[in-house]
């Protein structure tokens, strides 16, 4: 029987399961390098939320994400203070990736702190948020609703042939349109590809651009047990058109979306790992795996470019 563990292109969904033994960890042979520094010194602001059960901080998994920051000039940190209790202040960039839920489940934000979050993004304030596979979605799902952003909440993925699928999504040069993200500062800093590894699907506001049209015939499991059991199916033999339609639905049109709300801008992103530079580890001798930016290259020019919008530097 296939397992999601043994599938390079699943590799999101093996390390999500607590009951696998094999250990994900920040990439410690990461080294991001930036050609031409956007700010020389004092940069913008960036803060890396954590004060939500992130599961990607400052200091842990986006740890690779800061370093490329830092290496264009911008001035990262992290965040401990709720949005509505001062942790806004002094933030040009708040960037928040994976918030958990709490305890009893539901959003990871409070009613106040979503409030305070759009009224600063409105007054000019600058967002990349950044809602993974469930349960991130379910987690994120009410402060992206504010900003009239759908969440596919589950676990986005595609077929790469009868009975094999992948939440491996690749998104070639040709599938970008021209928005200043995708094209930089210069032909040099045109996109040439991205990565997205697991994720979820999403959907726009009225006047929302798409940064990453999702896969065509992409579908989206609800969680991974559903989706672990449309793997078992499909390997037993089971017809690929009645097990997609009894375990997953359509996925929503993006993996990326990127908008002005009010004076400010957003970015939402449905991956997280893109972003990040990870290695995991096996206990039975099995090469390690890695993922993220040290993988695919194109996603830290994709990385930098969002925050070259965010920031103003692209119109």
């Amino acid at each position: 029987m296939k397992r999601l563990a043994l599938a390079f292109g699943l590799i999101g969904l093996a390390v999500a399961a607590p009951a696998l033994a094999q250990e994900q960890m920040t990439d410690p042979d990461y080294r991001p390098a930036v050609a031409r520094p956007a700010y020389a010194a004092d940069g913008p602001v960036v803060v890396i939320d954590g004060a939500h059960r992130n599961f990607h901080t400052v200091d842990g998994r986006y740890a690779p994400f800061a370093a490329l920051l830092r290496a264009d000039g911008y001035r990262v940190r992290g965040g401990t203070t709720p949005f509505d209790a001062g942790g806004l202040d002094g933030v040009e960039v708040l960037v928040i990736a994976n918030a958990g839920q709490p305890e009893a489940g539901g959003s990871a934000f409070t009613a106040s702190e979503i409030e305070a979050v759009e009224a600063w993004v409105a007054g000019g304030g600058r967002l990349l948020l950044i809602a993974d596979h469930a349960p991130h979605g379910a987690a994120a799902e009410a402060l992206a609703a504010r900003f009239g952003v759908g969440m596919g909440k589950g676990y986005a993925f595609a077929m790469t042939g009868e009975v094999d699928l992948t939440t491996n999504l690749s998104y070639p040069r040709e599938a970008f349109g021209e928005h200043p993200v995708m094209t930089g500062r210069s032909a040099n800093e045109r996109v040439s590809g991205v990565t997205a590894f697991t994720g979820q699907s999403l959907e726009g506001p009225p006047g929302a651009e798409t940064l990453l049209p999702m896969t065509v015939g992409a579908r989206e499991a609800p969680d991974l047990p559903t989706l672990q059991a449309l793997v078992d199916r499909l390997d037993g033999g089971a017809a690929a058109e009645g097990a997609l339609e009894d375990l997953s639905t359509p996925a929503l049109p993006a993996q990326a979306l990127a908008f002005r709300h009010g004076q400010g801008r957003v970015v939402v992103l449905g991956e997280a790992g893109m972003l990040s530079a990870q290695r995991v580890r096996y206990p039975d001798g099995r090469p390690d795996q890695r993922f993220g930016m040290n993988t695919a290259p194109g996603n830290a020019q994709f990385g930098l470019n969002i925050m070259h919008w965010l920031s103003g530097l692209l119109p």
